[in-house]
């Protein structure tokens, strides 16, 4: 969580959810427009692989290659067309099948309101 919190104040990129499935990982996340979402993405996935290889080269062992992520993700936003409720169910959704084991939230916190 030390890697979210230093994201977040480097950044202005507020964690509000942070859950995981059995080979991905839930990023739920609020920030200001200065972003694009594309961005947001590749930082929260750069930082979040250099800090675990640096925690735990052994890490990089297990990998088929030395990347920590895959190359795609898949990103919505929660605004005109797009409910929270309609992305809180995709997500609790993902671990459904009798193969997958159930989602599971590892941080929480609260939407923030603009300054």
């Amino acid at each position: 969580m030390a890697i979210c919190r230093q994201i977040s104040e480097r950044y202005e990129i507020h964690f509000v959810e942070i859950g995981l499935h059995e080979n991905h990982v839930h990023f739920w996340v609020q920030s200001l427009p200065a972003l694009s979402v594309k961005e947001i993405a590749q930082t929260i996935k750069s930082i979040t692989a250099k800090e675990v290889f640096r925690r735990h080269p052994e890490v990089k062992k297990e990998l088929w290659s030395d990347s920590f992520w895959t190359i795609g993700y898949y990103v919505n936003t929660i605004g005109q067309y797009t409910s929270e409720d309609i992305i809180c169910r995709y997500i609790f959704g993902q671990g459904k099948s009798k193969e997958s084991k159930e989602y599971k939230k590892v941080y929480s916190s609260q939407l923030r309101l603009s300054e």
